[in-house]
């Protein structure tokens, strides 16, 4: 049986100034302690990132960004390249989040692209899917899935891949999937990956949740057959809140 490492990562999207690296610090100081099969990121907004990596210090909190441009440099006014992250500290970088695919029209070739300058750079990619309420009630959950697996995925995973099935329609809305809901797709999503990549390749990969993930709700997600870890938004802004997710790892 393949033993996945269990990866909490935190999203702050657009939140966070300096006054928020005393809570990075916090995070920083009790993932010290935690157990070695746990790891621990938060990204921050990429004007955060350097600060971020000085707050955590030489521990085992990871300091991740939320995007990058697929190209190395060049005319992309606004944009930051993968280089320019890893230069600043991140060391993970999330890939196709709902809100890039969505607000951004991002489409699957975008997706794989980024995530292959991320993993070519040597980051860790945390590559996102997830199907919207409309999709949903069509019965099309799996389909949106594999079609963006298939599309958006790397040729390999260069071991440094992770996948995060996002509910669009349970982000933000304290809304999650039944435990039945969960285990179905997380399952689905472990098989397209051993396709893809063969038994030992896509058994390593460790696939996360994430949809309204907190304290209350973590110990049971995390429970649940190939659930090996959680992509949190609003609960990682605070330490006290995240602490008691990743307690629960």
């Amino acid at each position: 049986m393949t033993t996945r490492p269990v990866l909490i990562a935190g999203n702050w999207k657009m939140n966070g100034t300096a006054d928020a690296l005393a809570e990075i610090a916090a995070m920083a100081s009790a993932a010290r302690t935690l157990p070695a099969h746990v790891a621990v990121a938060v990204c921050p907004p990429a004007t955060l990132i350097d600060r971020a990596r000085v707050a955590a210090g030489n521990g085992r909190l990871i300091i991740g960004a939320q995007d990058a441009h697929a190209e190395g440099c060049g005319a992309f006014t606004g944009s930051v390249s993968v280089a320019m992250l890893a230069d600043a500290g991140a060391r993970l970088v999330i890939v196709g989040h709902s809100e890039r695919r969505a607000d951004c029209h991002e489409n699957n070739d975008d997706v794989k692209a980024k995530t292959e300058a991320v993993l070519a750079a040597g980051l860790m990619a945390v590559v996102c899917v997830g199907e919207t309420g409309d999709e949903r009630d069509a019965g099309a959950t799996l389909t949106v899935i594999g079609g963006q697996l298939d599309g958006s995925l790397p040729q390999a995973t260069a071991g440094k891949l992770a996948v995060a099935y996002e509910p669009v329609w349970a982000i933000g809305t304290g809304r999650i999937p039944s435990p039945d809901d969960v285990t179905e797709v997380h399952a689905f999503i472990r098989a397209r990956l051993v396709a893809r990549y063969g038994p030992a390749d896509g058994g390593a990969v460790s696939i996360l949740y994430g949809g309204s993930v907190k304290p209350s709700n973590a110990a049971s997600l995390l429970a649940l057959p190939n659930v090996d870890g959680a992509l949190v938004g609003g609960a990682s802004l605070t330490a006290a809140d995240f602490l008691g997710i990743v307690e629960a790892a």
